[in-house]
């Protein structure tokens, strides 16, 4: 199970930056968060590969235009452009942007569980992450927060990783059993990359230029989001229908911020994703 048909290695120090799933061609490209949570979209691409050849692309950049042109350059050598591109979470604003930059390479975009596209949605975001964990998780959710915030920080790496599960065991309504659903293929976490790219990531937010872009991109995009992801719905659908021209927004009831590990939406989420890319 998860067992990528093959696997390709580039950039510095050797690291993997893309793997297949299904037989080519590959037009259909799925696009991790974080940014630095390389791998967690493998049961997404596994899935989608029953159907259609699936590239995924691992970033290892530690900018946005760093990422930019890694992913570019991994579209163009080992997909068939135009391709359909689904971002998860961080993944959802880096093909945003992608597709601003380079429309001729972009035939759609999903976006799953993306960030708020404007900073006043975003406020509340921690503060329900907190309210809905127990208190020993919240406890450890800032004690982990106060060690990866810490210049002098040990283990900032894996820190970073078991936040990412305090935050998912937040964010997600209510996740099929284990081990049948669990995802493997997570190639570790960055949380350099994190803390580089997301301070950029942020400030594109706050000037209100990651919208903007929204005005040079002319292909079709899909918004899906769970009613139960702690990134509200709202800081997506209402600015991207703004600037976009052709934009349809789906929300899954039940649903946290990864769909596909999720009991009541996995199976609606994988039939929404199909019509899209079929």
């Amino acid at each position: 199970m998860y067992k990528p048909r093959n696997e390709g290695f580039s950039g510095q120090n050797n690291l993997k930056n893309y793997r297949t799933w299904g037989k080519p061609p590959y037009k259909v490209a799925v696009i991790h968060g974080g940014p630095g949570a390389a791998g967690e979209l493998a049961a997404v691409a596994d899935e989608l590969s029953k159907t259609a050849g699936i590239l995924e692309p691992l970033q290892t950049a530690d900018s946005i235009t760093g990422q930019v042109e890694e992913l570019r350059e991994t579209l163009e050598k080992q997909g068939s452009p135009p391709v359909i591109l689904i971002g998860h979470s961080w993944g959802a604003w880096l093909v945003f942007i992608v597709a601003a930059r380079y429309p001729a390479l972009v035939k759609k975009l999903i976006l799953v569980g993306g960030g708020p596209f404007e900073a006043k949605y975003a406020a509340g975001i921690d503060a329900e992450r907190l309210n809905r964990l127990s208190e020993a998780d919240r406890i450890e959710f800032l004690n982990l927060a106060d060690i990866i915030n810490d210049p002098a920080g040990a283990d900032k790496d894996k820190s970073l990783a078991r936040l990412g599960a305090l935050a998912a065991r937040a964010d997600t309504y209510s996740a099929l059993p284990l081990p049948r659903y669990e995802q493997p293929g997570g190639l570790g976490v960055s949380e350099e990359i994190n803390r580089k790219v997301w301070a950029e990531a942020a400030e594109l937010r706050i000037n209100g230029e990651l919208l903007k872009m929204g005005n040079k991109i002319k292909c079709p995009v899909i918004a899906i989001h769970g009613d139960y992801d702690t990134h509200p719905a709202e800081g997506v659908k209402a600015p991207l229908s703004r600037v976009l021209n052709d934009f349809k927004f789906i929300l899954l009831e039940k649903c946290g911020h990864e769909p596909w590990v999720e009991k009541y939406a996995r199976d609606e989420f994988f039939r929404a994703l199909r019509r899209e890319i079929l």
